[in-house]
């Protein structure tokens, strides 16, 4: 179907725009605008030619072209299916979800949380931008899903809770990613050992303090998907490919985690870890929403 084909565009396109997101805050070019905004400086276009500003207008471009995709899926949507159709939700809480995710990078460029800023604050700001993030791009996969023909499934009891505990984890192990990589971006360190010893400091900024969780979180998360993963798809040929793929993902995100962390987290490196946790995390989403012989 042509709207289904169209809903995975847009989600594609909003991993693209997430990844870019990623590019603005590891270059520190978040403050690229200065303190303004949707205005760029004051303007409607950069009137600086640096690299900053054109790396943030860029990223705002992109997001403005995002809210006319999503809100032709949303207008497809209601045009294409029935009332009630779980299309039509999924849709709508899609461009909310956008919305919100506007809204809360814009006040990441007015409250400052941007470039060298490490305070609390911007952790809690960073938090709620990440979770947004998710949820955002857990709607358009459903939207796509259900749109394919696939039924939409309540969850009861056992199932409810595991699945709910699953998906609960990985946001868990994705705010403290996304802390990890803040870390990275504000206090470079020369080797392995001086990143370690960054961490564990009682005198280090509290962002690099935090940034111990993600490893430890990360390796209990990825043993929970695996086992969830390859639970679901044993005998069961309908999830077989669906769950091992999450297993797949989850053991490849995991192997790129330790990688980065052994290169110090280059810029590209965060980009591919961040490109298999996006993955990852809406595979693990349709896993969640299938039931067996569905």
């Amino acid at each position: 179907m042509r709207f289904a084909r169209y809903a995975w565009t847009v989600l594609a396109y909003n991993v693209a725009v997430v990844l870019w997101g990623a590019y603005v805050r590891a270059t520190g070019s978040g403050a690229g605008c200065g303190n303004h905004w949707p205005l760029c400086n004051g303007g409607v276009t950069p009137h600086s030619s640096s690299l900053q500003a054109l790396v943030e207008y860029t990223h705002r471009a992109s997001s403005g072209a995002d809210l006319l995709l999503v809100g032709v899926l949303v207008y497809w949507a209601f045009r294409a299916f029935p009332r009630h159709h779980p299309v039509r939700r999924g849709a709508v809480l899609s461009a909310a979800f956008l919305l919100t995710e506007a809204l809360l990078g814009a006040s990441l460029v007015l409250l400052h949380h941007v470039a060298n800023n490490a305070s609390v604050s911007r952790v809690y700001s960073l938090s709620l931008h990440l979770t947004n993030t998710l949820a955002l791009l857990a709607c358009l996969a459903l939207t796509a899903w259900w749109a394919g023909g696939h039924a939409p499934v309540r969850l009861h009891g056992r199932a409810l809770g595991t699945a709910a505990a699953t998906l609960l984890t990985v946001v868990a192990v994705g705010i403290t990613g996304a802390i990890a990589a803040l870390g990275d971006t504000l206090f470079p360190a020369p080797s392995l050992a001086a990143a370690l010893a960054q961490d564990f400091d009682p005198a280090s900024n509290a962002i690099l303090r935090l940034r111990a969780l993600h490893p430890a979180l990360a390796a209990l998360a990825g043993a929970c998907m695996l086992m969830y993963a390859i639970a679901r798809a044993v005998g069961n040929p309908r999830l077989k490919k669906l769950g091992y793929g999450v297993a797949l993902l989850a053991a490849a995100q995991v192997g790129a985690g330790v990688l980065n962390l052994t290169l110090l987290a280059p810029v590209w490196m965060q980009m591919v870890h961040l490109l298999l946790a996006d993955l990852l995390w809406i595979a693990l989403v349709l896993l969640c929403a299938s039931q067996e012989g569905v």
